[in-house]
């Protein structure tokens, strides 16, 4: 008697999260500009850190919850968060982000744990980046950057990761340093250099030519960025010509977006207790109990002060959500500010002009909320759907919610369809929704509602 041993189904995205985590790597803000050499890139290595806040308004737990935020992403991109510092100022300190006590009281708890690395809940000017980490005599990254390096990291498809790169190099442009020799002219002088005719005069610095170079390829990704959105739009207007509704998960990171998508679809698609886990939009069909067809998008997570570089670079996929008609705004029941990232995400969705669209509110992960919470939270949204993707509680409520909002075909019709012609009748279950059926010696007879197109070619079946 021979045994075999089948290996369980394995997702796509437990593959991805298995290769995620057998090798861990830290990018910095790589520029893939190899002859560039002399210019100091700030790479990443969040290895031991402190973070330094500046509450500048809202209550003491607001700047708690932004910190706490920010050492999940720091963790997030590799590093061991080692302590925490806030400081209460109407508004951040032009020169060195925090006061100047601030600033010696940071250099002390650096020296007492060890770190080498500061990270600012903020985005610094390069000034502010410079005189800070001269105080502070290590290396010093700011939200943005931090954010960027998790990108990075996380980017798989050939557009995700063009958006990414064109994030970082205007993110670096204006904070391009000179390291070294780099400040030297490039084939100046007054013929010393022996470079002959063309070669005299002042010249070029290097860091002058590394701007030019990154601002070049800024303009190469923009075209492609460009030409990869023609495609999008491409196959998004044969989404619309074919009539079927598009529904689009959005929310803030790590709520579960991805989870839900796997609970509705069955997508297999990566799922991380990590911010940012997933950027590359997934989109899977999938059928209301009525039969009716319908697309559902994963897109990438928001999260509070969500860099503008990020929201420029990413506005061709962002734009997945304006062209939906229902946004699956997803919440994190048990965070301990859910109202806060609904008002983020609500931000963000305006700037790409995807606020007008319907909205259905879930509430995820109420296994891991409390009663109390839980209670708020239904006083403060009533008409939301709460669901545990975890455990799938409240799917079926989901699945029916979202079938009750998605657009109803607008024509009524009564048709008699000859019975070799079920590609009518099937396309009708896909398209509109069926009413009624009764099937008599000349065919199949319907009484359907179906869109303005598809009613148009049934003309000739009418009853």
């Amino acid at each position: 008697m021979r045994t075999e041993l089948f290996e369980p189904d394995v997702t796509t995205g437990e593959l991805e999260l298995e290769e995620r985590h057998s090798l861990r790597r830290v990018a910095g803000l790589s520029t893939e500009l190899t002859d560039i050499t002399e210019v100091e890139y700030r790479q990443l290595r969040l290895e031991r850190v402190v973070l330094v806040g500046v509450w500048t308004e809202g209550s003491v737990s607001d700047a708690e919850n932004s910190l706490s935020e920010l050492a999940a992403l720091a963790e997030t991109a590799g590093s061991q968060v080692l302590e925490g510092l806030i400081q209460r100022r109407s508004r951040p300190d032009s020169a060195t982000f925090i006061g100047r006590g601030k600033v010696e009281e940071l250099r002390d708890v650096v020296v007492a744990t060890g770190a080498d690395t500061v990270i600012c809940d903020g985005e610094l000017s390069p000034s502010q980046l410079r005189n800070l980490e001269q105080k502070a005599k290590v290396k010093v990254v700011d939200r943005t950057a931090l954010i960027l390096d998790i990108f990075a990291q996380h980017a798989k498809s050939k557009e995700g990761k063009a958006q990414v790169e064109l994030a970082q190099l205007q993110y670096l442009l204006p904070r391009l340093r000179g390291w070294g020799d780099s400040l030297s002219r490039q084939g100046g002088g007054a013929g010393g250099s022996g470079g002959g005719v063309g070669t005299r005069g002042p010249g070029e610095t290097k860091l002058e030519t590394d701007r030019r170079r990154i601002n070049h390829r800024i303009a190469k990704l923009r075209r492609e960025i460009k030409a990869m959105r023609t495609v999008r739009q491409t196959k998004r207007s044969r989404r619309a010509s074919s009539g079927v509704p598009a529904v689009a998960i959005a929310g803030y990171t790590n709520a579960g977006k991805s989870s839900v998508l796997n609970q509705l679809t069955s997508a297999g698609v990566l799922v991380e207790d990590a911010l940012f886990a997933t950027l590359d939009p997934t989109t899977r069909r999938t059928a209301a109990e009525d039969g009716r067809v319908f697309t559902l998008s994963d897109t990438v997570g928001f999260v509070r002060h969500l860099p503008h570089q990020i929201v420029e670079a990413f506005r061709s996929t962002l734009e997945e959500v304006s062209y939906a008609d229902l946004v699956v705004h997803v919440v994190d029941g048990a965070h301990p500010d859910p109202e806060g990232q609904v008002s983020a995400v609500r931000e963000v969705l305006s700037e790409v002009r995807a606020d007008r669209i319907p909205e259905l509110l879930v509430v995820n992960k109420i296994d891991a909320a409390g009663e109390e919470t839980m209670l708020r939270l239904k006083r403060t949204w009533p008409d939301a759907v709460f669901v545990s993707a975890r455990s799938g509680q409240g799917i079926a409520d989901l699945h029916a919610a979202i079938a009750q909002r998605l657009p109803r075909p607008a024509v009524d019709l009564r048709v008699l369809l000859p019975y070799d012609r079920g590609d009518l009748v099937a396309r009708i279950h896909r398209r509109g929704q069926v009413l009624d059926t009764r099937h008599t010696d000349e065919g199949t007879e319907l009484r359907v509602r179906v869109d303005e197109q598809l009613a148009a070619e049934l003309e000739a079946f009418k009853a």
